[in-house]
């Protein structure tokens, strides 16, 4: 399985020649969820690993992209695919995304819409974040959670997936909006 890079100069309305990020047959990284560091200056790459036989995995650019570290695993907080987050006015981020672990563990999230909750600081040093919280109870195996996730000017982040949100019913889409402030007080309460 081969990871390519593909740059737009235009919006998106044509594209460099792809290149090669990494290669490998004991790792399949792919669905890239890219971040940028509070200084602008560094990227954080975050990869689904198809094979499930390690957690998800990240690597880091100095160089808008031109060359990237060596792909290492991330905490089982962030384990899962198709990352997509957004970063607050009080520095956190928020990374929406489905919880799937490695062959022969589980989760008692597994195969649902997930988010964590946690800093820059968090990534590079492989931290498991604040905390990780259930967005919403897939019931349908792994089949949901490709987040759109946007950050509006008052902090508000609206996620917006598809998933078997209801049992025995077909899939349908669903979105919420909250505050980092909410799911705060959602998880100290349920901490007490």
């Amino acid at each position: 399985m081969t990871l390519y890079t593909s740059v737009s100069k235009d919006g998106g309305l044509t594209w460099a020649e792809p290149t090669e990020i990494y290669a490998s047959a004991k790792m399949h990284l792919c669905e890239p969820g890219v971040f940028r560091s509070p200084d602008g200056k560094k990227l954080a790459m975050l990869l689904r690993e198809n094979l499930r036989v390690e957690n998800s995995q990240i690597i880091f650019s100095e160089d808008e992209g031109k060359t990237w570290t060596e792909p290492r695993p991330l905490p089982d907080s962030l384990t899962g695919d198709r990352h997509q987050g957004v970063t607050t006015k009080d520095g956190r981020m928020f990374i929406s995304f489905r919880d799937i672990t490695p062959a022969g563990r589980t989760s008692p999230t597994e195969g649902d819409w997930v988010a964590w909750v946690g800093t820059w600081k968090d990534l590079v040093a492989g931290g498991k974040g604040q905390y990780r919280v259930r967005l919403a109870d897939n019931h349908k195996g792994a089949d949901c959670a490709y987040p759109g996730v946007v950050l509006l000017p008052d902090d508000t982040i609206v996620t917006t997936t598809y998933g078997h949100w209801t049992p025995g019913q077909q899939p349908w889409i669903k979105s919420v909006r909250l505050k980092l402030a909410e799911l705060d007080a959602l998880v100290k309460a349920a901490n007490q």
